[in-house]
């Protein structure tokens, strides 16, 4: 640390290391892992570590670059000072170590736009659309954005390094636009833009729907959304942008891809319904139907659409294909979703009656050892609940689906009618399987007020279904 040197702010070794919750998981649980890592790491290395974001004790500290001002080198005198005291281990410059910054955060994306200009001129845009701005008297344009300037030796390029700390609060795009209109009113080129790291798929996602809106663009599949934000964006103009290695969801879901049903080639997954275990069962199967009658929903939009002879209908087209696409693929997600809410109630049969640490503290507290039921009957209540929600949740999406096919069976080519005629079956049989999965559920349920409201529910939808076809 006593030689580095380099672009990047730096206070040390490890500079930073935050905690997100991406999945299954929440801020206060991610708070928690920063206070204990930031604990651990000062007792067994001796280092000095601060707290920040949603973890910061202090105001002043919930910003990174606050914590971080005069980086490295200035730590030897900030750390004599009482108001800039580490949250954890000694108050002491380690020169072979500096200090490290831990707590908890959303999702951080490290967005890079690239430029043919100098240093000054990227810090100067940098400057003008960082919340911070120049001064507390000149703030930024853009919320919940830090940036700066500097030149990339390797690629021969100035760059405006930003870091977007809430992208649903100003999002990839936004950025990107921003930094464009500046560097055109100085005349410079912009010429493509970089992630670092990972990013998560909703701000892709989200970049793409700005720009399918900007151009009236017509795009369903996520795979194609993708690819127009990285052209859109230049993303792949340092290096591949391979989505799998960058978006956070795939590599997630990458890793869990054998074990998903919805995952499995078509005879694997009728194989394993004919198997001799419960799962998977009816609900999974009423899920991957009503997701087979949504993709026929989708084809037969997709057979009239782009078509010389229904050019008309481009528009109808337009409006009436994505309910059907985003149908199937959250319905195609319940097919493993049914099979998990079963799993978790099985799970709770199996647990025992009273657990060895119950029965010492019933000891300790001089009272009688009788099985104690508690923690077994609420997980499963809690996992009959599930068993039911899931099947709602797959009536109620379908149930949406009706007007939408209605108006196809009007507009959509003729030639595939009988693919209609598939499509409403299937629907309506999803919904007749997926309401039986409520009956068998419900009847075991104790909570009378959460019976009372998926009673009224279930007959409401089931009337609803009858009527509409």
């Amino acid at each position: 640390m006593t030689r580095h040197s380099g672009e990047h702010p730096r206070m040390g070794v490890l500079d930073v290391c935050p905690f997100i919750p991406v999945k299954n998981a929440s801020m206060e649980e991610c708070v928690s892992c920063g206070n204990r890592f930031g604990e651990r790491l000062a007792e067994e290395l001796h280092v000095p570590v601060y707290l920040y974001g949603e973890a910061a004790r202090k105001e002043n500290r919930r910003s990174l670059p606050s914590i971080r001002a005069g980086e490295y080198e200035a730590l030897p005198e900030k750390l004599k000072k009482l108001e800039w005291a580490p949250d954890f281990g000694p108050s002491t410059f380690v020169p072979t170590w500096g200090a490290t910054v831990t707590g908890a955060r959303k999702f951080l994306i490290a967005y890079n736009v690239n430029l043919l200009s100098t240093k000054e001129q990227a810090h100067r845009i940098a400057l003008d659309i960082r919340e911070q701005g120049r001064a507390k008297d000149q703030p930024g344009r853009l919320k919940k954005v830090q940036g700066i300037g500097w030149y990339l030796d390797e690629a021969s390029l100035a760059q405006v390094s930003t870091n977007l700390l809430d992208f649903e609060e100003t999002a990839l795009h936004t950025v990107y636009e921003e930094i464009c209109r500046e560097a055109e009113e100085l005349n410079l080129p912009v010429v493509g833009s970089q992630i670092v790291g990972l990013i998560p798929l909703k701000a892709v996602l989200d970049c793409a729907e700005f720009y399918m809106q900007r151009d009236n663009l017509f795009i369903l599949e996520e795979e194609h959304k993708v690819r127009l934000v990285v052209s859109r964006l230049g993303l792949d103009s340092l290096g591949p942008f391979v989505p799998k290695e960058r978006i956070i969801e795939y590599m997630v879901e990458g890793a869990e891809q054998g074990e998903r049903l919805a995952s499995l080639p078509l005879q694997q997954f009728i194989r394993s319904v004919g198997a001799r275990t419960a799962a998977p069962g009816g609900g999974s199967v009423s899920a991957a139907v009503a997701a087979m009658g949504a993709a026929l929903g989708s084809m037969v939009g997709q057979m009239t659409y782009g078509k010389r002879q229904f050019e008309r209908l481009d528009g109808v087209m337009r409006r009436l294909i994505p309910p059907f696409h985003h149908a199937m693929n959250e319905l195609i997600a319940m097919v493993d979703a049914d099979s998990t809410a079963f799993s978790s109630y099985m799970t709770a049969l199996k647990l025992p009656k009273n657990t060895a640490e119950e029965i010492k503290r019933d000891i300790m507290r001089r009272i009688s050892c009788r099985p104690d039921r508690g923690r077994r009957e609420a997980a499963m209540q809690e996992g009959l609940k599930r068993a039911v929600r899931v099947p709602l949740s797959l009536a109620e999406r379908v149930s949406v689906l009706w007007p939408s096919l209605k108006e196809m069976v009007l507009y959509g080519n003729l030639a595939c009618k009988s693919d209609l005629q598939v499509a409403a079956k299937a629907l309506e049989t999803a919904v007749f399987g997926a309401y039986y999965n409520v009956v068998i559920n419900l009847k075991d349920i104790k909570d009378e007020s959460f019976k009372n409201e998926v009673s009224t529910w279930s007959w409401r939808d089931m009337a609803l279904r009858e009527n509409t076809l």
